[in-house]
């Protein structure tokens, strides 16, 4: 009986959600969801992008593009659109290496030393097989992380076969319909220094090619090792003498399909080749010509093409033709970086007809456009055909091309179309068809590292020049344009009069005007990316309003990167005029210098605040605010919105720096408090968390930090990450009345910051410890303290993988434990909420939110803590920030099952009872505990989108003191909002409000009727007292 009441109160708990569960007519209303693939990895052609063809219903073929992306994933996208055909995401500890398509089948290698071995559909991205070649802890690392592994399909007596190399050094033979392994041949020595780096399959011999290193020089010399494709056994082996210095880029396998395969390197600028026999036997040759500086492979070694870049800019097809020697049937001219253009990029494949063609792409400073020369191996009549054509790319928006990867097509005779696909440098795809732009992806905000809510100033709905020279005509005509939209005011006033219904956020969008809709909804969203690129995003349906480039500044002349590091909203609509934001970055130039510069933006239009950039055509210039890097960066938000950066020095550096910011800095400089992690020891990690008060130097002219504290970890212990309460927003109540009528006060110190650490296993221990310390950022004490189990993974995992949130007084951690376990499990994931109050009692206060951190009564605090069995692994967690802090708090984590979904703070409440609830904690809305949290499947936010990989997610108040905004970003992007506590400032929309003004109406009509009839009624009792 009390275990069915029990059930009752769990669901009691979260009848909430039955109330502001996402309905099916909401989804793409209230939230959107943009899926990415990530950004391109262009630097092998085992992984690049690619165009193959797929073949469809009834006989139509489609083509797809293909790529693995930085964010470890493989996908396929349509040409014709862009979307997103399939994607198969892979674990972090198992990165992708390859990919190699054949017919309709995508083979892949992923893992340390290409571990696991996996075959998709083409079409459908559908899995067929998946081989574990070796154990992933035995798996050699290598840079690229292509090298070293190799995979060829063949025929052999009409039966498919699959030829792999992984590992630098195994060998295997797998049957291609059922994935069973037929032989595997490994190298004698696998300690020795030769690394086999690629795989020649012929129906004579598996030729297996790799690279030694000298032994005192910075070259590499060939190795070749034949095998016997029935067997596996080994029939020859040979050394060829040889210079080469990066095997990666220099080394090329070519074959026509009909002749012996042959193999070509580069050796300080000559072309060297030797064709491969069973024996080994034959000799190296050279190619005469001119020196050669760069091998490029665009596809085509399969049939015996390459292109070679010489010295004097000129670049040469050359092709493999039986055992004859390398001839060059081709040339393109001012393939070098000039003044005029910019390095020219390769690419090839086959047409429609199945001929080789290459393709050169380069940059026109004279054309101000992007130019492609496209050379047709051979067309009617056996002749070779070049064309060429040019295309407005945008530099100014989307940054360098880096890679191309082009479909030329042979129509009718000499008539030839192109198609291709670039890759930028700001992580973009763009689809072009010949000169015009079919369809573009911005696939750097799927890595997308800093990003911030801004609130839209309110709609301007008349405009008043203020000029007192404007005469009477002057004035009526600007009246009557500022009053034609007064119809239309007037209906929709109407409109939400009687049925009290608002236009969406989404609707208020649609005339592409800047302004907040009625409850805030609205807003944009400023995300900055790795690629040195920002963009501004409508959080109503996540279209792109306005992207900017971060410029190099001096480091334009050396190149380099810009990295963001944090992002500070330096000004809302509240302090009047266009809202502002300031983004930190390190810029890392290629020589090595390190610089901290900060980006004064816009947020409503990209423009340039700080007057560094000359237009919006042209890329935002910040300011260089340290000649170094920063090691840290806060917003002081007092009478001014300042940025506080501080140098390796602990100097101290403002932006923006004026008498005003100084001023106002100076008068608050003895207020600050800050900690820095500092290491101690030859190793690099960070052992101790000093913390630094700010005292002016006359020599320097600068505030600089001196130590106050310092909080030193054990002897193994290190510091993994330091976190600052995210959200830190208004406190509506300063403490919990309990049923019993008294009070716990909340410990609001605002100083608190989370430390992280990581302890290797002690002992026999199998696994390592991770550190939760709650410290006091002013005097360095432990509020707070616990030691959780770390997290088994495979190499390249991390030990520690705890995500923790602190708001107000509540901290969650998260963490995996492998030695409890509920319900007959062994091992699962916990949920730790931890609540603070101040003094040791009920009814005691200190008031921990204006108290100074040297009281003694700072350190007087209680714990309530509880651990709940937490369904899944999260990748990141928050908390809702509402306007004014009266709504409850909801949990809303990122699982690794992609989805969102928000847990309330009820059901995380610490002190829920262990046994059955008293009258008083009943009357608290305490339920009896339950080490099992549930799995609503109604508080999914993200409902049925796969939203992958989310590193962070962001939250911020609307108007509407029931509703926050919620923002996820990683691989893909998701918003939504919620009302923790229900819509309880809004009328439901199933509320008959057309009903109610009638009623009003009517009440209105009867007293307007009745009041003549009452009032002769009194006058008539005031003549008749009695009736008469």
């Amino acid at each position: 009986m009390w275990q069915a009441i029990h059930r009752l109160w769990l669901l009691a708990l979260f009848v909430p959600c039955l109330v502001s569960a996402i309905q099916e007519s909401d989804v793409g209303v209230i939230d959107w969801y943009k899926p990415f693939v990530g950004v391109p990895i262009i630097q092998s052609r085992a992984t690049a992008p690619g165009f193959y063809r797929v073949s469809g219903s009834e006989g139509t073929e489609g083509r797809l593009v293909l790529s693995a992306t930085g964010n470890n994933v493989l996908a396929a996208l349509n040409s014709t659109d862009g979307s997103i055909a399939w994607r198969r995401i892979f674990d972090n500890e198992d990165p992708l290496s390859l990919y190699h398509v054949s017919g309709d089948v995508v083979a892949t290698f992923s893992g340390p030393g290409g571990s696991t071995f996996r075959t998709f559909d083409l079409a459908s991205g559908v899995l067929q097989h998946e081989i574990f070649m070796h154990p992933p802890e035995q798996g050699h690392l290598s840079e690229p992380i292509s090298f070293g592994k190799d995979v060829s399909f063949v025929t052999e007596d009409s039966r498919p076969w699959i030829y792999t190399l992984t590992n630098g050094h195994t060998v295997t033979k797998l049957d291609a319909k059922t994935g069973v392994k037929k032989w595997e041949w490994s190298s004698e020595d696998q300690t020795s220094s030769v690394i086999f780096a690629k795989l020649s399959v012929t129906p004579e011999a598996v030729y297996v090619l790799g690279v030694t290193k000298a032994a005192k020089a910075d070259t590499y010399s060939l190795q070749i090792v034949s095998l016997s494709p029935s067997s596996g056994e080994s029939t020859a082996s040979s050394g060829v003498s040889s210079k080469i210095q990066n095997p990666f880029k220099e080394l090329l396998v070519l074959s026509d399909g009909e002749a012996a395969p042959r193999v070509v390197w580069l050796e300080k600028g000559v072309l060297r080749s030797i064709i491969l026999l069973p024996d080994l036997k034959n000799k190296a040759q050279s190619t005469k010509g001119s020196s050669v500086k760069e091998l490029v492979d665009v596809g085509l070694c399969g049939y015996g093409h390459f292109v070679a870049v010489t010295t004097t800019g000129i670049s040469h097809v050359y092709q493999a033709r039986g055992e004859k020697d390398l001839t060059s049937i081709w040339e393109y001219k001012g393939s070098d970086a000039s003044e005029a253009t910019a390095p020219s990029i390769f690419s090839g494949g086959l047409n429609n007809k199945n001929v080789p063609y290459i393709a050169r792409l380069y940059w026109s400073d004279t054309q101000q456009s992007a130019a492609v020369d496209v050379y047709q191996t051979e067309l009617e009549g056996g002749f070779g055909m070049a064309t060429g054509f040019s295309f407005p790319f945008d530099p100014a928006n989307h940054g360098l091309i880096l890679h191309i990867a082009l479909e030329s097509q042979n129509t009718i005779g000499w008539t030839v179309h192109n198609h291709f696909i670039v890759t930028t440098s700001t992580g973009a795809l763009q689809f072009w068809n010949q000169t015009e732009l079919v369809w573009n992806r911005e696939e750097g905000l799927a890595s997308a590292t800093v990003a911030e809510f801004v609130e839209l100033p309110e709609k301007v709905v008349a405009s008043n020049p203020g000029d007192d020279q404007e005469i009477f005509i002057q004035r009526v005509i600007r009246q009557i344009s500022d009053a034609r939209d007064f119809p239309t005011y007037l209906i929709n006033f109407a409109r939400r009069f009687a049925t009290g219904s608002y236009p969406s956020a989404a609707v208020a969008s649609l005339d592409g005007q800047l302004f907040r809709d009625a409850f805030g909804f609205r807003q944009i969203i400023v995300v900055a990316t790795p690629y040195g690129k920002v963009y501004g995003l409508d959080s109503s349906n996540g279209a792109i309003l306005w992207s900017r480039i971060l410029g190099l500044g001096w480091a334009a002349e050396v190149g380099g990167q810009v990295h963001p590091v944090k992002l500070f909203v330096v000004k809302t609509v509240l302090d009047g005029g266009h809202p502002e934001v300031a983004l930190v970055t390190q810029r890392r130039a290629d020589n090595g210098l390190v610089d901290t510069v900060i980006f004064h933006i816009n947020a409503l239009t990209g423009e340039d605040v700080s007057g560094q950039a000359q237009s919006l055509s042209h890329v935002l210039q910040g300011v260089d605010v340290i000649h170094g890097p920063a090691v840290e960066a806060y917003l002081l938000q007092d009478e001014q919105k300042i940025v506080v950066l501080f140098d390796e020095f602990l100097q101290t550096y403002i932006y923006p720096d004026n008498a005003d910011t100084q001023k106002v800095f100076q008068s608050v400089s003895s207020k600050i408090s800050f900690s820095v992690r500092t290491n101690t020891d030859e190793s690099g990690l960070q052992q101790k968390l000093a913390g630094q008060k700010l005292i002016q130097d006359p020599q320097l002219g600068k505030y600089v930090g001196y130590p106050t504290w310092t909080f030193s970890l054990p002897p193994g212990e290190y510091i993994q990450n330091v976190i600052s309460p995210s959200n830190r927003a208004p406190v509506a109540s300063f403490g919990k009345v309990l049923g019993n009528r008294t009070t716990l006060y909340k410990y609001l110190n605002p100083r608190m910051v989370v430390v992280l650490t990581i302890a290797p296993p002690k002992g026999d221990g199998k696994h390592s410890s991770c550190g939760i310390y709650l410290v006091d950022n002013v005097k360095g004490s432990i509020v707070y303290q616990a030691a959780v189990p770390g997290t088994p993974s495979r190499p390249g995992g991390k030990a520690c993988q705890v995500k923790v949130e602190l708001t107000e007084n509540w901290l969650i951690y998260h963490y995996w434990d492998g030695d409890f376990g509920v319900g007959g499990q062994t091992k699962g994931y916990m949920m730790v909420s931890v609540e603070l109050y101040e003094g040791e009692k009920l009814d005691d206060k200190t008031e921990s939110s204006d108290l100074s951190s040297y009281s003694p009564d700072s350190a007087n605090v209680t714990a309530y803590e509880r651990s709940f069995l937490f369904p899944h692994a999260i990748t990141a967690v928050t908390t809702t920030t509402t306007k004014f802090g009266i709504s409850s708090k909801d949990l809303i984590v990122a699982t690794d099952n992609h989805k969102i979904q928000t847990f309330p703070r009820r059901a995380l409440n610490p002190r829920r009872p262990n046994q059955k609830p008293t009258t008083h904690e009943m009357e608290e809305g305490l339920v009896q505990y339950d080490p099992v949290l549930p799995d609503d499947p109604k508080r999914v936010l993200s409902h049925n989108y796969d939203v992958a990989q989310i590193k962070r997610i962001i939250t911020s108040p609307a108007l509407l003191e029931s509703t926050a905004l919620v923002f996820s970003y990683g691989l893909d992007m998701f918003s939504s909002r919620v009302a923790p506590s229900g819509t309880f400032d809004v009328l439901s929309e199933d509320f008959n409000k057309v009903q109610l003004v009638f009623t009003v109406l009517g009440l209105g009509a009867a007293i307007v009727v009745t009041r003549p009839m009452v009032m002769r009624k009194k006058l008539r009792e005031k003549w008749y007292p009695n009736g008469s």
